[in-house]
């Protein structure tokens, strides 16, 4: 059900884009009015719109399922464009098999220790899918929603609105959450995400994106090769069930140190007992710069082979990469090749796991009358 080159184009020249701006290896002309084409249907009839955009030296597509990044093109150092995102190419596998590819994740992005917090005296249960904890919002977090999507043009950007309203006791979750998420593509070709939630009753929230990147293109095999640098210092310790023991340990002197690029492989399988927990590395990283009030630098991914490179910048206090450690070659991608272990990687600005559970921790809290606002932007380059 993947839109083919064709049908982009004939889409894209009724809305002012060009062939160069949609196929090829040419670079983008311009960012035009998003275009939408029709990706497939749920079970229920409900139909599941792409729309496919591009800006800069950026290409993406979007489905209205779970706010999802379905592909996500960049030129390489020659001008050859790839995929970077793992996906599929067909709702059914993103409703039946999905890790989370390319979505939006909430109300709690990451993990809450056995589901349960408590605000303001009361104690909540929130939807447990995760052995003993509750992970990404519960079995139907926002990735398994349907947004409803607005594009625009702004200027020199070009983008999407994309707004969903989680009601009061979803997934266990108190208040009704009014959620708008903005997807923006710069003439630079930043993809810029800017996320907005109001709530009517004290409750908790923690937005990200789950994008698993392989800047050497999707299905080319393990990303151990990716140079990585974290822009932190410390790094939250988790227990058997990838749960936050509370602690801020210290990154020197172990695998963790990202401080200066390294290989993603080069201690990946050391004999570290947060290592052998999680399969790999699947852990927050407390980011030096805390909380700041506009997005600043926080993390470089780049691959050797191809020379694409991705920056990061958020004004959130941390970031959880994970290294595709639960890929099991059981997935397969528009591309036709199976996903395996360390065949992608994810980097999820947040605030920290388990916060409500965690008062040192900087707090996930949304009270009435405030507004949950966040930033994250992706500069990609070659």
């Amino acid at each position: 059900m993947e839109l083919s080159r064709r049908t982009v184009i004939a889409g894209a020249a009724a809305a002012g884009l060009t062939a160069a701006t949609v196929g090829g290896t040419a670079h983008a002309t311009g960012g035009r009015k998003p275009v939408k084409s029709l990706f497939g249907k749920l079970a229920d009839g409900t139909k599941i719109y792409s729309w496919a955009l591009a800006n800069g030296r950026t290409r993406m597509k979007v489905l209205s399922y779970g706010g999802i990044v379905q592909s996500l093109e960049i030129p390489d150092r020659h001008g050859r464009y790839k995929n970077v995102s793992l996906g599929f190419d067909n709702i059914e596998d993103y409703v039946a098999s999905s890790p989370y590819f390319g979505a939006l994740i909430g109300r709690y992005g990451n993990r809450i220790g056995k589901g349960q917090f408590t605000l303001d005296g009361k104690k909540y249960q929130v939807n447990v899918n995760d052995g003993a904890n509750s992970l990404h919002g519960g079995a139907q977090g926002f990735d398994k929603r349907v947004w409803d999507i607005e594009p625009f043009t702004k200027g020199s950007d070009v983008g999407l609105y994309l707004y969903y309203t989680s009601v009061d006791g979803e997934m266990g979750y108190p208040g009704t959450l009014k959620v708008k998420v903005t997807y923006t593509l710069t003439k630079q070709g930043d993809w810029r995400i800017d996320y907005e939630a109001t709530t009517d009753k004290t409750t908790v929230v923690n937005l990200t994106s789950h994008v698993y990147w392989n800047l050497a293109g999707e299905g080319s095999g393990t990303i151990e090769d990716h140079e990585l640098q974290i822009a932190a210092s410390r790094y939250t310790p988790t227990d058997s069930g990838l749960i936050p023991t509370g602690e801020l340990a210290k990154v020197s002197g172990t695998p963790f140190d990202f401080r200066k690029a390294k290989p993603i492989g080069r201690d990946i399988r050391a004999a570290h007992p947060q290592l052998i927990t999680a399969k790999g590395f699947d852990h927050n990283w407390v980011l030096d710069k805390g909380i700041t009030a506009q997005p600043a630098h926080i993390a470089t991914l780049r691959d050797p082979s191809s020379g694409r490179t991705l920056r990061m910048a958020t004004n959130e206090p941390g970031l959880q990469f994970y290294s595709g450690n639960f890929l099991d070659g059981t997935l397969t991608g528009p591309g036709g090749r199976t996903y395996r272990q360390g065949d992608a990687l994810c980097l999820e600005t947040q605030h920290f796991p388990d916060s409500p559970n965690h008062a040192s921790f900087p707090t996930t809290v949304l009270k009435p009358g405030q507004t949950y606002r966040t930033t994250t932007v992706h500069s990609f380059g070659c």
